[in-house]
């Protein structure tokens, strides 16, 4: 069994996956790497069986009819023989002296006494044109190199939440919890890094800089534009979410303050994207989602409606719609998220 399984989701990457497969390689034959070609038009299959081909005992290439990055990602849980499971989109990469951490802490791990289900690392955005990358990093929330679990996390602050760019988990937790992304669907990296968390009991965190996540593509999918273009999946993958939160019964108190943090956030990302669409559906389909949160869970509804930002982006008017957009652009420019 290997020890980690990265898969990596391609739809028309003829352009930048090698470089994301070559940062992947040099994990050796601790490491299976699944390249899931999601029904490609272009040299994306082509390059995948190239490398299965030289690297048969590292490299698996999967070919699939089109059906989203929700898809992709399903396909590796399904396929992945690993202990662990990681995603690395193929527009990504990895630091190669990160990489050999990760790989040695997680060797450490599995002969331990005790089952850890989730390793978080750093990831750094490396966004085209800015300066300076920006780091997202939990030194100040998380314990350093230990074991720990979540009544050992401290305040997370809104600028502060665990992406799919910053998590490993332990793949039978993946198989235990019956994950299944949506297909033909945007933003669901989202879901996955929400949805297993009241199954995670054991976590561990190294503060180095991991992943590499690529921005600055004008056709990427956080782009502004594109999302407002796409806002019905945005709205989709946060009504799932409500439900997730809903429907998984009992759990941690802190665990239940995160996801409830984490909510805050992709609520006021549908609600600003709404907004700044500038039509009067939009603005329909910003109540319809508020009803459909407070109809499905009265509690979480007062507690995001409620919130700091959840008061920004309901002030009445088209005055408050514009005090709402400033405070979305400073909350953008001071955490740095595009």
């Amino acid at each position: 069994m290997k020890l980690l399984s990265i898969a990596i989701p391609c739809y028309n990457s003829e352009s930048y996956m090698e470089k994301c497969i070559e940062s992947l390689l040099p994990g050796g034959e601790e490491v299976e790497i699944l390249i899931v070609d999601d029904g490609s038009s272009d040299r994306t299959a082509e390059i995948a069986d190239s490398y299965a081909e030289k690297y048969p005992t590292i490299v698996r290439a999967i070919h699939q009819e089109n059906g989203g990055h929700g898809a992709a990602v399903n396909t590796g849980i399904k396929n992945a023989q690993g202990l662990y499971f990681k995603v690395v989109d193929s527009d990504d990469w990895v630091n190669q002296e990160s990489y050999e951490l990760i790989l040695h802490t997680l060797e450490d791990l599995i002969r331990g006494s005790r089952t850890v289900d989730l390793l978080i690392s750093n990831f750094v955005y490396e966004k085209q044109g800015a300066p300076k990358k920006r780091v997202m990093q939990y030194r100040h929330c998380l314990p350093v190199n230990q074991i720990f679990t979540w009544n050992d996390v401290k305040h997370m602050p809104k600028g502060k939440y665990l992406l799919m760019h910053s998590m490993i988990y332990r793949t039978q937790l993946l198989v235990d919890c019956k994950l299944e992304l949506p297909e033909h669907t945007f933003y669901v990296d989202n879901i996955f890094a929400f949805d297993p968390l009241p199954y995670v009991q054991n976590m561990y965190y190294l503060d180095t800089n991991f992943y590499r996540y690529f921005i600055g593509r004008e056709d990427q999918s956080v782009n502004e534009k594109v999302m407002i273009s796409r806002i019905d999946q945005q709205i989709r993958v946060n009504k799932l979410m409500v439900n997730s939160y809903t429907s998984c019964g009992p759990m941690n108190k802190r665990t239940r303050a995160y996801m409830i943090s984490y909510l805050d956030i992709i609520t006021t990302i549908s609600s600003i994207m709404l907004i700044r669409s500038g039509t009067e559906e939009a603005l329909e389909k910003k109540k319809e989602l508020l009803s459909y949160i407070r109809t499905t869970n009265r509690t979480l509804y007062g507690k995001l409606r409620h919130s700091l930002m959840g008061n920004f982006m309901n002030l009445p008017g088209r005055g408050g719609r514009k005090v709402s957009v400033a405070a979305y652009k400073i909350s953008q420019k001071f955490y740095g998220f595009n």
